[in-house]
């Protein structure tokens, strides 16, 4: 199962005066040396979950300086803090559903009788 269709989500946004880019595109990682995206889904499963948070963390940080920028009086465009506390609460919620789905099914394995 793949949910990189969730990316095209981020062409709603417009860059402005702020520099901001909803969901931007893919980046290697510097730490790890893996390059998030179409390659990732090539990799293995904690590749894919290890993008996934990064991905968040990234929306997440964004959102934040958006805020800390409307709250000193420096952003232009309010709605585009708008836009990211919500992609980031969207993108939270997502993520705390898939992880409660892996844990369901865990669960459901480790219930299953052997033999």
């Amino acid at each position: 199962m793949s949910i990189n269709g969730i990316e095209s989500l981020g062409s709603f946004g417009a860059a402005g005066a702020t520099g901001f880019t909803p969901l931007a595109p893919p980046q290697a990682s510097p730490a790890s040396g893996r390059t998030a995206g179409a390659g990732a889904a090539s990799g293995s499963f904690g590749d894919l979950v290890l993008d996934g948070l990064d991905r968040l963390d990234g929306v997440q940080q964004s959102a934040d300086k958006l805020a800390v920028q409307a709250a000193t009086g420096e952003l232009q465009n309010i709605h585009d803090y708008t836009i990211a506390a919500t992609q980031a609460q969207v993108s939270t919620q997502v993520t705390v559903a898939l992880r409660n789905k892996a844990v369901e099914a865990f669960s459901e394995i480790m219930r299953m009788q052997v033999g």
